[in-house]
């Protein structure tokens, strides 16, 4: 699984030819969500309120990027980094 994204202890991940609808994994110490790229929602699992607010603005501020690692991801190709928030 690899890792998308690193910011203020969150982790971004995303899996090869996972399943639908696009989303990517988010972690944060013993916390995991499942997040949806085109809503910005939890799909499934929590993070604490501050946390998902970074998560949700960053998925805002990176959409596009994020929808074309999905396509490329299954397609089992490559995922690229994309810049954290700072």
């Amino acid at each position: 699984m690899p890792l998308v994204s690193e910011f203020f202890g969150i982790k971004i991940y995303m899996y090869w030819d996972d399943h639908f609808p696009e989303h990517f994994h988010a972690e944060y110490g013993r916390f995991k969500a499942i997040i949806s790229i085109r809503d910005a929602v939890v799909i499934k699992g929590s993070l604490p309120v501050k946390q998902l607010k970074l998560v949700l603005a960053w998925c805002e501020i990176h959409r596009e990027e994020l929808s074309k690692n999905w396509a490329s991801a299954q397609k089992k190709g490559a995922i690229t980094k994309i810049e954290p928030l700072h």
